[in-house]
């Protein structure tokens, strides 16, 4: 099993290789990768990563598209927050 400590979590196990700054910024990547995530579909927190770009949720048994490390990516909101003001303003 890799090696865990306190302060530097899940990057432990690089020991003292590739650099404060680098490890540093894999840390937060492995932290959002290894998260749980809101469902879109019914609201809880079931969204887990199964693979690259891929998303899972384990109880509706739901699976989505969207970043690689994360569900949603930011370029993603944008456009669906776009979508749906359109849409507001095509209703009134």
């Amino acid at each position: 099993m890799a090696k865990c400590t306190k302060k530097v979590r899940m990057v432990g196990k690089y020991g003292t290789h590739y650099g404060a700054s680098l490890r540093k910024m894999v840390k937060t990547i492995e932290i959002s990768q290894h998260a749980k995530y809101s469902c879109s579909f019914w609201g809880k927190i079931e969204m887990k990563r199964r693979a690259v770009g891929i998303s899972h949720c384990g109880s509706r048994m739901k699976t989505v598209a969207g970043g690689a490390w994360t569900y949603d990516t930011t370029s993603a909101v944008t456009v669906k927050s776009a979508i749906r003001r359109r849409k507001e303003l095509k209703d009134q």
